[in-house]
């Protein structure tokens, strides 16, 4: 069985936790517990040997995805994550999985998004193994059994019973409120987004039904010039669920929830005796039904507040009513009109020799960055004209280039680097090199840099 993981979505309603360069499924909303996308990749190796998970991803979130499985451990081949030159929505992200894997035509595929939590994930295995058979011929959605008349959601409609599911009638759209109850009373389900389906079978429904995307690839020499031929975004449900006549429907109690915003979270993390949701640190006083957060690790104190949801990051602060956290949108729309990198960018970007943090910064003036270079990694050879550089090391050994001359820069030990003198970093150890960047200058964004070899 083989599993395709899309990674490539960015939400914008859990703003400032997720960004446009840093989204949902890649944050720690716990900092003790694994991100959404390491959940997903932990999960599929329950199916799965780590050979057989592919990710569908694109350029900005690459090296975000081969960061967090490195973080996990795992010797992963870059050859397993194809990447989206454009977003075309999910059936060409999920043909491109399949049609880039398929070595062998007649295999099981599992689709998982990448931004979901499942808290019943031995359970969800089970039933994803006994699906196999009714997979051979149909398309399967795994249906939510609902806890309440969500109106966030597309409903699902089954029909006469079929192996260990149910052919479905119909999908239905997100409904108001009073439909919502109507579809629980008649046994509808949620659309959960979780397809299975036999390649084969699901190569045939794509030519059958979406023959544009079929060709796109099947005349193309590489996910790039595919996609260059596919002019319109068409999602799964759209392209292929609500067209063929093979489509089933597996219902599924496993702990489910995309966690689309501040509110889902009630539902799936750990509450104190108030019900609020906080990181041990904080202090909370006569408060409950509170979600507080701070990333910068600053003591988050509250005394006499309700059903508020605070969340401290190092460049944004979010203070939201619960009911009012749907709004949370509008706030990146604003940013986005102002045209402010805040809704872009977090403080933490990953790269392919590791990844940055800023820690501090003064327009114009300084920036102070933590970097982590992984073993064996290393920068570009490259020059800056506006900014010196200051390095740290903490913990490690460096490998640092000057001027075309090598000098080893130990814990404990800095180094100097003036405008205009070329440079590179490397990490020549056997741990993850880590250094203190000092930037300082009149200007210091990142077009600032020539490289003579990347």
């Amino acid at each position: 069985m083989k599993v395709i993981i899309l990674a490539g979505g960015c939400g914008t309603r859990l703003w400032p936790l997720s960004r446009d360069h840093y989204p949902k499924q890649f944050i720690k909303i716990k900092t003790e517990e694994p991100s959404l996308f390491q959940e997903t990749f932990e999960r599929s190796l329950l199916i799965s040997e780590v050979d057989d998970i592919y990710v569908v991803t694109n350029e900005k979130y690459k090296f975000l995805v081969m960061g967090a499985i490195e973080e996990l451990g795992y010797d992963y081949n870059e050859s397993n994550i194809f990447v989206e030159p454009e977003a075309k929505n999910t059936l060409p992200a999920i043909y491109a999985g399949v049609h880039g894997a398929s070595k062998d035509i007649d295999s099981t595929f599992v689709v998982f998004p990448s931004d979901h939590r499942i808290l019943k994930s031995d359970e969800f295995t089970d039933i994803i193994k006994a699906s196999e058979n009714l997979a051979e011929n149909h398309i399967i959605t795994f249906g939510i059994k609902p806890d309440g008349p969500n109106t966030g959601y597309g409903y699902i409609s089954p029909a006469e019973k079929r192996l260990n599911g149910y052919i479905v009638e119909k999908f239905h759209e997100k409904p108001d409120c009073e439909t919502a109850l109507s579809y629980i009373e008649k046994g509808y389900f949620w659309n959960s987004g979780i397809f299975m389906f036999n390649s084969e079978f699901f190569t045939n429904e794509v030519k059958s039904h979406a023959k544009n995307i079929y060709e796109a690839f099947d005349t193309s020499t590489d996910i790039k010039e595919a996609f260059s031929k596919i002019h319109t975004k068409v999602s799964m449900d759209y392209g292929i669920m609500e067209k063929s006549s093979r489509i089933a429907v597996v219902p599924v109690d496993i702990g489910w929830n995309d966690l689309g915003s501040f509110d889902a979270f009630y539902d799936v993390y750990k509450r104190d005796d108030n019900d609020n949701i906080v990181e041990p640190e904080n202090i909370v006083i006569d408060s409950k039904n509170n979600y507080i957060y701070s990333e910068t690790g600053k003591l988050v104190a509250s005394i006499g507040v309700e059903d508020l949801i605070i969340v401290d990051n190092r460049d944004a602060l979010l203070v939201c009513k619960k009911e009012q956290s749907q709004k949370v949108k509008q706030v990146v729309e604003t940013l986005n009109f102002r045209n402010d990198l805040r809704s872009q960018y977090h403080v933490k970007e990953y790269r392919p020799w590791g990844h940055s943090k800023v820690l501090e910064e003064e327009k114009n003036s300084f920036k102070i960055n933590r970097i982590v270079v992984g073993v064996g990694k290393e920068l570009s050879y490259q020059v800056h004209y506006h900014r010196s550089e200051h390095w740290v090391v903490v913990k490690g050994m460096a490998k640092v280039i000057l001027e075309n001359k090598e000098k080893l820069v130990s814990a404990g030990e800095s180094i100097f680097i003036k405008p205009g003198e070329k440079h590179k970093l490397e990490n020549p150890g056997k741990v993850p090199l880590e250094i203190i960047e000092v930037q300082m200058g009149e200007y210091l964004e990142n077009d600032d840099i020539i490289r003579f070899e990347d």
